[in-house]
């Protein structure tokens, strides 16, 4: 992220494909003053507070598991039909935060362990280092985690003499590479999370965000036993400098402290984050309640507009990806790219090393930039591959920068000639 960071202000006339930010083509200041006051009237006319408890509200130090709980608990009806305890959620500083708090609680020593599958999103590979939670890799396909090498992931880790605690999945139009799991799929996991006896992590805030169809239930609305941790975001949806999201944790747990009996794993969450963040603003919070309530606790109606920006930009995409590498008569196809039905990523592979370097030098000589997708595997694989964002961006600059990055592939195709259909190999023997 900071080097995506610095390459854009040292470029600043470059087609960035790297930044994986919501559009920001209908956001209003002024919007903000009106949130806060339409949450100010729900506290007064809805709740029933003084104004001296709404002042208190809004500027003090605020509950730790969050007071926009029950509304989210509204949305999460009303958009999927899953119906929740309020008490089961915990309010966090962005999604972040939840994934960091999770992992923390659900390792207690190095024999406890996470799966996920790879490519894996930066941000939890990154929660992972912080907790100190190791994490084993599972395989991706382009339905998503690769079932049959969870099982063996999971057996093998216990050969090893580990406990797979969880699985972290990301079931629609996953960051990076635009995998979707399927009705059956996700059936299928929940039953193999039974079998095993593990937790799955669902993490999924593109899942309004399809190019078409009827989008697929939630993990977590298909959950009957208590499997699933949902962790949930207002970045993509809302916006991101709110930086609140949240974590459904119903999971009973038990241990020497709960003398009354079992309590929720929200609760020890909770417990953690107030040794951390104490509570997460209460001031964001209130502007995220009243972007809810104005849209009648709907992100699907909230954020129409901006799913029609992104199918529309996929599709440009897609488009201009298939008119710059149509492939040449009698020559190989040598760029590839995957076809998302939804979110905000595609990912290009290209006949060379497509890494930190390449990136500096494809913005400074061509004026595009991307980002290098070894750093979902965590420096393990995908060198040839590079992850196109296109949330931000217009269909005019699309097409540019689809354009640029031809550019950069004849440009690189004159250093390493593609070698002609038929033509045979030649073998090199070092010296």
């Amino acid at each position: 992220m900071t080097l995506l960071n610095e390459l854009a202000g040292r470029y600043p006339e470059a087609v960035s494909f790297s930044a994986g930010r919501p559009f920001e083509g209908f956001y209003d200041v002024e919007d903000l003053s009106r949130h806060l006051a339409t949450f100010r009237s729900h506290l007064e006319n809805e709740i029933g507070l003084s104004e001296e408890q709404v002042r208190r509200t809004f500027f003090q130090y605020g509950r730790t598991k969050g007071f926009i709980h029950e509304i989210i608990a509204r949305q999460l009806e009303i958009d999927e039909g899953l119906t929740v305890d309020p008490e089961s959620i915990v309010v966090t500083t962005g999604c972040q935060e939840a994934m960091v708090l999770l992992l923390r609680a659900l390792v207690r020593d190095t024999r406890d362990v996470i799966l996920a599958a790879t490519p894996n999103y930066v941000g939890f590979i990154g929660a992972a280092r912080v907790a100190g939670a190791p994490l084993r890799s599972v395989r991706e396909h382009e339905g998503g985690i690769d079932l049959e090498d969870l099982e063996r992931q999971i057996r093998a880790a216990r050969r090893d003499g580990l406990r797979p605690r969880a699985c972290y999945v990301v079931p629609d139009f996953a960051n990076p590479s635009g995998a979707s799991m399927s009705l059956t799929d996700r059936i299928a996991l929940l039953e193999l999370a039974n079998r095993e006896r593990i937790l799955v992590i669902e993490d999924n805030p593109y899942s309004l965000f399809h190019a078409g169809g009827s989008p697929l239930p939630m993990l977590k609305a298909l959950d009957d036993r208590h499997q699933v941790i949902h962790l949930g975001s207002f970045a993509k949806s809302a916006f991101a400098g709110a930086r609140v999201g949240y974590i459904i944790a119903d999971q009973p747990v038990t241990s020497a402290q709960d003398a009354e009996g079992p309590v929720l794993l929200a609760d020890h969450l909770a417990k953690v984050k107030s040794m951390v963040t104490l509570n997460t603003s209460t001031v964001a919070q209130a502007v995220i309640g009243g972007y809810l309530l104005e849209n009648g606790c709907s992100l699907r109606r909230a954020t129409a507009r901006e799913a029609d920006v992104y199918r529309r930009n996929l599709a440009t995409v897609l488009d201009r990806l298939g008119a710059v590498f149509a492939p040449a008569p009698g020559v190989p196809q040598d760029v590839t790219w995957n076809t998302p039905r939804g979110g905000m990523f595609v990912v290009v592979t290209l006949p060379f090393l497509a890494d930190d370097d390449m990136l500096e030098y494809s913005a400074s000589k061509f004026g595009v930039l991307w980002t290098p997708m070894h750093h979902f595997y965590g420096g393990t694989s995908g060198f040839h591959q590079a992850r196109l964002s296109f949330s931000v961006l217009t269909s005019e600059e699309i097409a540019l920068g689809v354009e640029r990055l031809g550019e950069l592939v004849r440009d690189q195709r004159v250093k390493r000639p593609v070698r002609p259909a038929g033509a045979p190999a030649v073998e090199v023997t070092a010296a």
